[in-house]
């Protein structure tokens, strides 16, 4: 079956390029021109990614991405952002909202193929066999789940995004070494980077605040500044009184969590 891509843009002749060249390069689309039938069509095809343009009518798109990312019948799918906002507190506030990848308009169909590829292969929806985890990989307090994108950390499963899991992946396979900013782009998003740092940063924020006790001052991915970033993860007897400053940071933020939804 071919690649189900559903495209959300308010522009036509953007919409009508887009959509026939990737229909032209064998990928099933499906149109949509404001947020609201983008909604609709992402819960009635289950795309296997979505294109969506920020500046959208009736419901703008980090609105939109903030609810796919809700709802667990669209949470998993990746979803590219297409937009002429191309500051970095814009791609920040993209990736905040949920988004795996951000392409500044006006951009290189060829490009736009390429990021569509490497968004299927790395959520394991593109063609049998091209995921690239093979098995369970572990150290210390840390063990990847690649079937769940799940972490068990401490012996407790926690949820990672697509991103977020590949990410992890990539420091663990060097756990102890600094790992460049330039090789994390091109072996995380699949493609050759444009040294966009921010992008790295946003989701090394994300990860800490799942694993870390103390986000603002990370025990476990560490900052090496100006050359990237290096796991380390403990052993032996600094484990057990680890867990227990993880298992009370984690009950800190669920009670902030019920006190917030508490007071909405």
């Amino acid at each position: 079956m071919k690649p189900c891509i559903l495209l959300i843009e308010d522009d036509r002749d953007m919409r009508e390029l887009v959509g026939g060249h990737l229909e032209h390069n064998g990928f099933d689309v499906q149109r949509a021109e404001d947020g609201i039938k983008g909604q609709a069509l992402a819960l009635q095809y289950s795309p296997d990614l979505i294109l969506l343009d920020l500046m959208l009518p009736k419901v703008d798109g980090l609105t939109l991405c903030q609810r796919l990312r809700r709802d667990e019948r669209t949470a998993g799918i990746p979803i590219l952002m297409l937009t002429a906002l191309g500051g970095t507190k814009d791609k920040v506030s993209g990736f905040n909202s949920g988004a795996d990848d951000y392409l500044t308009k006006p951009f290189d169909l060829e490009e736009l193929q390429v990021r569509i590829k490497a968004l299927l292969r790395r959520s394991d929806r593109g063609p049998v066999g091209s995921g690239t985890h093979q098995e369970i990989l572990s150290y210390g307090p840390l063990t990847l789940v690649p079937e769940r994108f799940e972490a068990i950390w401490f012996d407790n499963p926690v949820r990672l995004t697509h991103l977020e899991f590949e990410l992890l992946h990539c420091l663990l396979q060097r756990h102890g070494q600094t790992v460049a900013p330039s090789l994390i782009l091109k072996e995380v998003w699949g493609y050759e980077p444009d040294d966009d740092i921010e992008t790295i940063r946003v989701h090394v924020r994300h990860l800490r605040t799942k694993l870390e006790p103390d986000p603002r001052k990370p025990r476990f991915i560490k900052t090496v500044y100006g050359a990237g970033y290096c796991l380390e993860l403990p052993t032996g007897a600094q484990l057990e009184d680890l867990g227990d400053v993880l298992a009370q940071a984690r009950q800190n933020r669920e009670e902030h969590e019920q006190a917030k939804r508490a007071s909405a």
